[in-house]
């Protein structure tokens, strides 16, 4: 029996029946991660990893059974761990110690679950690639030589190499689904408000999700069950009921209908992605899948949207960070001014830097209402249209990403070539719906490519009915 390539529902189960314990299994997944360290996925293994473990085999002893009891996961590096750094892979917050627990942390601890370490991911979680991480780039863990996505690469990429059976990302624009898509993993973008956000480091806080990584559906579900719900910190989180995504998986394909947005069809042509996604919908039909075209008038208005959007949101809640408070304070500065100007010039990356610029942009006197307004009507807009939408169907499918994952190094001369990877995952995170990326197909040079099921909000449970019906076919 391989440890580290048993599932989240299948360690918990060999633990509470006794034939494995948590020490043996925190131990097989450490070895894990240090055997694959050349690909830089994570950032830290806690040093009391194992003495938690430790403490969970007597708990577990004196009847203590937690729905993920002695899973052990990795989180990453913009959650909060009371007592852990949390640097967003920044040198600006390098030694930045958390002084409580994120809501997430707080609810996996308590089921059981075993921290095992922090995941590199872009600096502030401003990317596509993981190559902004100030401490250097995570390798695709299928192609050494190509990224694995962004911004929480380092998660997807201890997932896809058995570091862990499930690792927590955060999403504002594709970044958890993204990389599961280069990663040949799942990757799920929960409902906006689904999850709590109290204990996460914001990018742009109207956006932002905490996301899943797991290497099959079911440890997904029971991740989404232990970590959503309302929370008193958040006031954004929501009190719909948290349902057991796992109790009856069974989809009835004859009674579902999947739709196939018409703009996406034209988007993709000659693109990498079309042929798979062709691929996909021929898949659902011959399986019994009714699809049928829709329209989506305004998708392709997303991307530009989310661009205006999350950098304005950005530039407020970057601006704690001074070199005051929370962060490194440049030895340069003289004076309070200083203090602010050298702090964030030496303490941010550029990607950051331009973020925090075309915020500041949009945001300025002039120019807010022909940007950041109109963007904020628009995005009214598409939600109406995904709400619509949903009349017609009980899904919405497109490719998840461009195509495989690309070369490191290929696209930084130009960040735009970047932001274009975000163009089919921005549209779930500007309509606030969830968004599941799992594993179909491969691209020219043998990588996994991802096809996103979307549901409309709060249907997490359907999402999961039609990637394991995926799944087991």
């Amino acid at each position: 029996m391989e440890i580290v390539k048993l599932s989240a529902i299948e360690i918990r189960e060999k633990i509470l029946s006794k034939e494995l314990n948590c020490t043996e299994v925190v131990q097989a997944f450490l070895e894990q991660i240090k055997k694959n360290e050349k690909y830089n996925a994570v950032l830290e293994i806690f040093d009391d990893a194992m003495e938690k473990a430790r403490e969970l085999d007597e708990k577990i002893a004196k009847g203590f059974s937690g729905k993920l009891a002695g899973v052990p996961i990795i989180i990453k590096d913009n959650i909060f761990y009371d007592g852990k750094i949390c640097s967003c892979s920044s040198k600006f917050m390098e030694k930045h110690v958390a002084s409580y627990n994120s809501t997430v942390v707080e609810k996996i601890l308590k089921e059981g679950a075993i921290i095992i370490g922090r995941a590199n991911m872009d600096e502030f979680a401003m990317g596509s690639s993981t190559e902004n991480s100030a401490f250097g780039v995570t390798h695709n863990p299928l192609d050494f030589d190509r990224v694995p996505g962004g911004s929480s690469g380092g998660s997807a990429c201890a997932v896809a190499l058995n570091m862990c059976p499930i690792a927590l990302g955060t999403e504002t624009g594709g970044s958890v689904r993204q990389p599961a898509s280069f990663c040949g993993i799942y990757g799920l973008k929960p409902t906006y408000g689904r999850i709590s956000r109290y204990g996460i480091v914001a990018y742009a806080s109207s956006l932002d999700q905490v996301g899943i990584f797991t290497r099959n559906v079911e440890d997904n579900a029971l991740m989404l069950e232990v970590i959503a719900g309302h929370d008193e910190h958040d006031s954004t989180s929501s009190s719909v009921a948290v349902e057991n995504y796992n109790d009856n998986l069974k989809l009835q394909a004859e009674k579902v209908c999947v739709g196939v947005p018409e703009e996406i069809l034209k988007m993709i042509k000659n693109m990498p992605c079309e042929k798979n996604l062709l691929n996909f919908i021929d898949f659902l039909e011959k399986n019994g899948i009714k699809t049928k075209k829709i329209s989506l008038k305004d998708i392709e208005l997303c991307l530009p949207t989310y661009y205006i959007l999350a950098p304005a949101e950005a530039t407020s809640n970057l601006a704690r960070f001074d070199g005051v408070k929370y962060t490194t304070r440049s030895e340069k500065a003289k004076n309070l001014q200083e203090v602010y100007k050298e702090s964030r010039s030496e303490g941010f990356g550029k990607e950051v830097k331009r973020r925090i610029m075309l915020g500041n942009f949009v945001l300025s006197s002039g120019y807010y209402d022909a940007y950041y307004k109109k963007a904020k009507r628009l995005q009214s807009e598409i939600r109406k249209e995904f709400k619509r939408a949903f009349l017609e169907c009980d899904y919405i499918i497109m490719p998840t990403t461009i195509g495989e994952a690309f070369k490191i190094g290929s696209k930084s001369q130009n960040p735009v070539d970047t932001y274009k990877e975000d163009i089919f995952t921005v549209t779930a995170n500007i309509a606030g719906i969830p968004s599941l990326s799992v594993p179909f197909g491969k691209g020219e040079n043998g990588l996994p490519l991802g096809v996103q099921i979307m549901g409309d909000v709060f249907k997490e449970r359907e999402i999961y009915q039609l990637a394991k019906f995926i799944e087991e076919k």
